[in-house]
């Protein structure tokens, strides 16, 4: 959800994508909290001139059933984008047991957001 979320940002700033900011084969970022990743991102828009104003998240699982964490989820991003959680809405649906995440060998994430220079 959160690399999702920083792709989303960085691509409405048109800063390329979570790769090229955060490669892989970076050895500094081996296991590094996703969370400290998106406040990377929010800086570097702020850098910019960009500051986030909603985002819009969906999670596609079969499992775990995400609904009971919605909202603990809401204000943690919330904290780190600098919004107040009513600008941040996350749902999460299924596939209803079809392709790679209804089979439960995967979940996926996409995320929608608004930017203001």
């Amino acid at each position: 959800l959160i690399h999702a979320l920083c792709d989303a940002l960085l691509g409405a700033a048109g800063l390329g994508d979570i790769g090229r900011h955060f490669p892989d084969t970076d050895p500094a970022l081996k296991d590094i909290d996703s969370r400290i990743l998106l406040r990377r991102v929010v800086a570097e828009l702020q850098q910019r001139g960009f500051r986030p104003g909603n985002v819009d998240v969906t999670v596609i699982a079969q499992k775990p059933r995400l609904s009971a964490h919605i909202q603990e989820m809401q204000s943690r991003l919330a904290d780190d984008l600098g919004l107040d959680a009513s600008q941040v809405n996350i749902k999460a649906t299924t596939t209803e047991n079809m392709g790679f995440t209804g089979r439960g060998e995967g979940i996926a994430a996409h995320a929608i957001v608004l930017i203001h220079a």
